[in-house]
């Protein structure tokens, strides 16, 4: 079976072992606890991450936080993963639309929610929000 899933499977192995013995990228790779990622990405709410599957197959993702320029907000950056994990065990997708909301698609992490999740004498600030997007656009 796992010679299986190498061949067919876009998610790295070492991640998939990881999720299986209830490990994930946030302890592995930033030696961060994913608990405590998400409760503090929690504590920014705003917008959304919505996702529409096709029946011919194409996904249509939205960045839908158009009052701040679809900024990602904390709550976002959690949605973002769901999706991504969503539409990896979605057999019938085929392609995917990123875009958002409002003829904008991005102004990055908002702000405020970065300043706020980590101190200097501790963290970088944008750690905890840069993790939870690489865990999850590039596992």
């Amino acid at each position: 079976m796992a010679r299986h899933v190498l061949k067919t499977s876009p998610i790295p192995m070492k991640t998939k072992l990881l999720h299986q013995i209830g490990l994930s990228l946030y302890n592995t790779s930033h030696g961060f606890h994913e608990e405590e990622v998400k409760r503090k990405l929690e504590q920014f709410p705003g917008g959304s991450i919505d996702l529409q599957k096709e029946d011919s197959g194409i996904g249509i993702l939205t960045l839908n936080n158009p009052s701040k320029m679809n900024a990602f907000s904390g709550v976002m950056m959690l949605q973002l993963l769901e999706k991504v994990i969503e539409l990896e065990n979605w057999t019938e997708g085929k392609g995917l639309i990123v875009h958002g909301a409002k003829n904008t698609f991005s102004s990055g992490s908002d702000l405020n929610a970065v300043k706020a999740l980590g101190t200097p004498e501790k963290r970088n600030p944008n750690h905890l929000s840069l993790s939870v997007l690489q865990a999850t656009c590039f596992s």
